[in-house]
């Protein structure tokens, strides 16, 4: 074979595994889509897509259905994942315990598992992380491609620089794939559910998002075009560490008046004048589910008025499309709107106030973190070198 015979072969390979990795991500964003849908969005003739579909139907990557038929025309197909198709196994990993779920090409959550911790420390943690990930390796073998990590704290190369939450602060979180011939991938949970909002969520169809969410703290990201904005080491996003609140205090991450101390249940006890909660999460609900007294009414708006006027200077700085909030965000704002809308509209620049950002609660509330890893790995599972090894396997 001639040097431009291989060069145009190659050049076809690539293009082969490019267009079929596009039509899996397609996939996993719209489940049971069709054929035709898959056509018009890649821009594709009906005889390529025709082509690429029979392809990763020889490779157990999808199966066809008939699509339901709406009068005369060319009868068009579903895409489906296949059942013996490649799988991620998605952890979802707080404070209280941990989360699981098999997740297809389609995106689909299945074998859904919630464990409480039997103990905090890393180790212990990590080592019940592994026998979850040695069980779905045993049952789906060379299946299982990869594992995704969501959890609460700054990641850098699969270590966890801090976690507040956790009390855990620079732990190599490699430790349930290791020798397993698995990958592990990590990403920050508010990362992640902003992922989950920008692909199947509140936020589906923004060219770029802004998600944020309050557990014990405020973490987030901004989403362009459906991927994170995860900064130069991949730490970005940690929006509750910008200095929006009292500089009087000192946050665990050693930084002066962050806005994570403004807008979880540490600030709604400070305002009520009582003990700081071991459990800030848990007293915020307590909190938000009480009888609204005068004090405690007050309180809640002085913490949605700072979560609110953050907001605002993230639109202003960010300009996004629309803004999706998660966790405690969502009855903060509920139980103190007046206050949400004043603090928002006062924060942003003159411009915005015409047509200021929508702010929408997410879609993918309880799950959002696993589902947002479910598409990290799926993300690596539709990459052009990911098909290429599953075709060798399967060829």
């Amino acid at each position: 074979m001639t040097a431009s015979a291989n060069t145009a072969s190659g050049t076809a390979r690539r293009g082969r595994w490019q267009t079929a990795a596009e039509v899996l991500g397609l996939l996993g964003r719209h489940p049971g889509i069709t054929r035709a849908a898959v056509a018009r969005e890649l821009h594709l003739s009906t005889s390529t897509a025709t082509e690429v579909t029979a392809r990763l139907r020889e490779l157990e990557l999808i199966t066809e259905a008939p699509a339901p038929s709406h009068g005369r025309g060319r009868p068009t197909t579903l895409l489906q994942a296949h059942p013996r198709g490649p799988v991620v196994l998605a952890l979802d990993l707080r404070q209280g315990g941990w989360r699981s779920a098999v997740v297809g090409l389609d995106g689909s959550l299945d074998a859904m598992q919630s464990k409480r911790h039997r103990s905090r420390r890393p180790e212990s943690v990590l080592s019940t992380l592994r026998e979850a990930v040695l069980t779905t390796q045993h049952q789906y073998a060379d299946r299982l491609l990869a594992v995704a990590l969501a959890i609460a704290g700054t990641v850098r190369d699969n270590h966890l620089m801090q976690a507040s939450t956790l009390n855990w602060r620079d732990v190599d979180l490699n430790t349930p794939t290791a020798d397993t011939g698995v990958p592990l991938l990590v990403g920050n949970d508010a990362t992640l559910s902003g992922v989950a909002e920008a692909r199947t969520g509140a936020a589906a169809g923004a060219g770029t998002a802004l998600h944020l969410i309050v557990e014990v703290g405020i973490g987030g990201t901004l989403i362009q075009d459906g991927i994170p904005a995860s900064g130069a080491t991949g730490a970005g996003g940690e929006y509750g560490h910008m200095p929006f609140g009292d500089r009087r205090l000192v946050c665990p991450c050693g930084a002066h008046g962050c806005w994570d101390l403004e807008t979880d249940g540490r600030a709604l006890a400070r305002h009520l004048r009582e003990p700081e909660p071991d459990d800030p999460y848990g007293y915020a609900i307590s909190v938000l589910s009480r009888a609204a007294g005068k004090t405690t009414a007050k309180a809640i708006a002085k913490v949605t008025t700072a979560l609110a006027a953050g907001i605002a200077g993230l639109v202003n700085a960010h300009d996004p499309e629309v803004v999706t909030l998660g966790g405690l965000a969502i009855p903060l704002r509920a139980a103190a709107p007046e206050a949400f809308e004043e603090a928002y509209a006062d924060g942003l620049m003159a411009f915005h106030r015409d047509a200021p950002p929508p702010v929408l609660d997410s879609a993918h509330q309880d799950d959002g973190a696993l589902r947002g890893a479910a598409a990290l790995g799926l993300d690596h599972l539709t990459t052009e070198p990911a098909l290429a090894a599953w075709s060798e396997i399967h060829a």
